[in-house]
């Protein structure tokens, strides 16, 4: 099968798609869809082809024109979006992309806006799990009222992306000022939970189950939260959790489900509508959640896999790669190489 696949950084900031395509490389033909020709996974020759994308926000009528020129060239049969920037654009037109013979495996726009963080309390009681206390405020006042209520640290968050931890009430008007200048309202405030960080990646069939998860526990990360080193772990409840989860949504796609862990509570943080930049990680200790995500697309049956070895270890590196400037001009000037 011809997949495309985006989300090609592959720096200290990676993007899901170079693990996606490793995990997909052995079994079918890759197309690589990038945003920027600086991406590193525009060079590191995994795919057949790059094609630059349109930025989503040009909206859906570029984004077509572009989907349409890449099915013609390379008679593309499927897609997996990686970014959280691109995803609503490809969930609320999948009918008319797949119109065009292109398949998608995603959530419903129903679904892709129960995972806000302004609704991720109701959602959180749902499936049985605590959630931190959250105040979503519009102004500074209400800002000042929120902190007074939660003290600091508390997290300052945009509903959709971006988080920063407060220590005052200065850094909380900064951080204000910054999330509503780039992402709007509402801004979020909401009290620190000290633990241990756990996160799960699934795949759920879009008919209430749980077709393979795999769970980590962060070990190290990068300054700005990605995992540098983690081990694999068996957390019953988080895996209740993730079945309760594609239950009770009927989600489909991939997920990935942030937690922490104190004592025994388990705290929802944050829903993630995509592979995580670690997925293959769960791919190498057995649970290819990629290929699941075709087979869904196909209606193919498959078991279930929600098993693999406890403490297996990741470790990301840095690796160098030299190639010829002429790849970077001709990406840049023919939007494709």
């Amino acid at each position: 099968m011809k997949i495309a696949v985006s989300g090609l950084n592959n720096t200290d900031n990676p993007a899901p798609g170079i693990p996606v395509i490793k995990s997909l490389k052995e079994t079918h033909q890759l197309i690589g869809l990038s945003y920027d020709p600086n991406e590193p996974g525009n060079y590191m020759g995994l795919t057949e082809k790059n094609y630059l994308m349109p930025y989503p926000s040009l909206g859906y009528e570029e984004l077509k024109q572009r989907l349409l020129y890449i099915k013609e060239k390379e008679n593309i049969e499927a897609i997996i979006p990686n970014l959280d920037a691109e995803l609503p654009l490809y969930i609320k037109y999948q009918d008319e992309i797949e119109e065009m013979g292109i398949k998608l495996c995603l959530p419903s726009l129903k679904n892709f806006e129960l995972r806000n963080k302004n609704k991720l309390d109701s959602l959180s009681k749902e499936l049985d799990i605590s959630y931190p206390k959250t105040i979503e405020v519009t102004s500074i006042e209400e800002l000042k009222k929120a902190s007074e209520e939660l003290n600091f640290p508390m997290m300052v968050k945009g509903n959709y992306y971006k988080a920063y931890m407060a220590h005052n009430i200065e850094s909380a008007v900064e951080y204000f000022y910054k999330i509503s200048n780039e992402w709007g309202f509402p801004i979020l405030t909401q009290e620190v939970v000290s633990g241990q960080e756990i996160n799960l990646v699934g795949v759920a069939d879009g008919k209430g189950e749980l077709k393979g998860a795999v769970a980590i526990k962060k070990l190290t990360t990068t300054d700005v939260g990605k995992i540098w080193t983690g081990i694999t772990i068996q957390n019953e409840k988080l895996i209740s959790i993730a079945k309760d989860f594609a239950k009770k949504t009927g989600w489909r796609g991939p997920f990935e489900l942030e937690c922490m862990v104190n004592m025994n509570n388990v705290y929802l943080i944050e829903i993630n509508p995509r592979f995580p930049a670690w997925v293959y990680f769960a791919t190498e200790v057995g649970v290819n959640l990629p290929e699941m995500v075709i087979n869904i697309m196909n209606n193919k049956e498959f078991k279930s896999n929600l098993e693999y070895q406890p403490n297996k270890m990741y470790v990301r590196f840095v690796e160098e790669l030299v190639t010829d400037f002429t790849d970077f001009t001709t990406l840049l000037s023919k939007k494709e190489i």
